[in-house]
């Protein structure tokens, strides 16, 4: 297994909550992992430490390591980082400015100002995240006035548009309609072929139609993580059957 991101005993404290309790963990390069379990079982908190969010809750304690191709992601500049591992959260979050200026922010943030490479790269990010022909000849009007499944596609193409490795997202699809989930899923299906992937979701189902791989998360703990297929028809654990069957959670 080529491992784009490794969790060693990942133990993670908000003040006295011990929130992530010993995640051993492997992320595989170019494919799609998804993060399962009810809520406030440790997925989001565990998804946000891979680019170092979590830096941001006071009273966050973080221990053990996380390693991006290698290297103690603790060690890294948080800017660089995140840049490498972008971030695509529940709600759709546009920035309030045009949709050209929303995926160019990060670019020019990295130094970029040249006028006909930011066309370029916003045109590629769009088309990445495959939204360019619904936008192409409105570039100039706000990102907030598009429906919320293309605000979250503005969303995945901002965060494309700093060319990152991995890609994070946080249940992208939990406040879409179906027709939008759909189509978002179909998005991410397409984009791990260039990127890692790695989504919280609180859909069963959802994780069955675009993951590779699962972790299933029980109170700040993984119970079990394997190919997708197998964890879901084959769970070697009783609290993963029971989780998958709807017996609890």
């Amino acid at each position: 297994m080529n491992k784009k991101i490794e969790a060693i005993d990942i133990q993670l404290h908000y003040g006295d909550f011990h929130a992530l309790k010993g995640i051993n963990m492997g992320i595989e390069e170019k494919k799609v992992t998804a993060f399962i379990g009810p809520s406030g079982c440790g997925k989001s908190t565990f998804l946000k430490s891979l680019n170092r969010m979590n830096d941001l809750v006071d009273g966050c304690k973080i221990t053990g390591e996380i390693l991006l191709d290698g290297a103690n992601i603790q060690q890294m500049d948080p800017n660089d980082l995140r840049k490498k591992v972008g971030m695509v959260f529940q709600k759709p979050n546009p920035f309030p400015m045009s949709i050209y200026d929303n995926i160019a922010y990060g670019p020019r943030t990295h130094g970029i100002k040249n006028k006909e490479e930011l066309d370029y790269i916003v045109e590629e990010a769009l088309k990445g995240a495959a939204i360019w022909e619904d936008v192409k000849n409105k570039l100039n009007k706000s990102a907030l006035a598009l429906s919320g499944g293309q605000q979250q596609r503005i969303c995945i193409a901002r965060a494309l548009a700093v060319n990152p490795d991995v890609l994070l997202m946080d249940e992208p699809t939990s406040a879409l309609d179906p027709i939008s989930t759909a189509k978002i899923e179909e998005l991410v299906l397409s984009l791990k072929d260039n990127y890692t992937i790695a989504v919280v979701t609180h859909n069963m189902q959802q994780a069955t139609r675009i993951s590779d791989n699962t972790a299933f998360f029980l109170q700040g703990e993984v119970i079990e993580f394997g190919e997708t297929n197998e964890l879901f028809f084959n769970p070697k654990n009783q609290k993963t059957e029971d989780y998958i069957t709807g017996r609890f959670g």
